[in-house]
This record gives structure tokens, sequence and C-alpha cells, in this order.
């Protein structure tokens, strides 16, 4: 008996695993705060000082 609850579950929880896979596209609405304030920073560029090779 409970060898077949554990098998259902199982079985419920593979379906809903695939189903989130499905749900691959973009996200609707607006872009939590902490995210939108990120993306309004400046990009660094170029190398770190401490990355150059020292010889």
């Amino acid at each position: 008996m409970l060898s077949d609850l554990r098998q259902e579950q199982i079985g419920e929880a593979i379906i809903t695993l695939e189903r989130l896979a499905q749900k691959h596209g973009k996200r609707r609405g607006r872009l939590p705060a902490w995210l939108a304030a990120q993306k309004a920073l400046p990009k660094k560029r170029g190398r770190l000082p401490s990355s150059k090779k020292k010889t």
C-alpha cells in the first residue's frame, strides 16, 4: 500500500516537472526592484588591475 502511494507521488512529481520544463518562455511583468537596479548600473569593461601578468 505504501509503495503504491509513493509511486503515485513520484508520477505526479514527474508530470509537474515536465509542465515546468515546457514553460520556458519569457516572464511577463515588471522586474523586481533589485534586478532593475542591477541592470541600471553601467557595466565595467576591461581587465582587472590584478589580472595583469607580473614579471
